[in-house]
């Protein structure tokens, strides 16, 4: 895997994270005070989904 492939997903990612405080600052910070409240399993739960979600979608896009 080249660096450049490596650094454009990077840049997509902030470009995706930023677009929500940015479109909606208010409902960002509803959104985050949401999460705090979560448990740490659940926030497990939730990084471990969209783990497996990536990695499948990354398999089909791939292959």
């Amino acid at each position: 895997m080249y660096w450049t492939e490596i650094l454009t997903a990077v840049a997509l990612l902030m470009i995706i994270e930023g677009m929500l405080p940015f479109v909606g600052p208010d409902r960002y910070k509803q959104l985050v005070a949401q999460i705090a409240r979560l448990s740490d399993n659940q926030l497990r739960m939730f990084g471990l989904s969209a783990m497996i979600a990536g990695l499948l979608l990354l398999f089909f896009v791939r292959s």
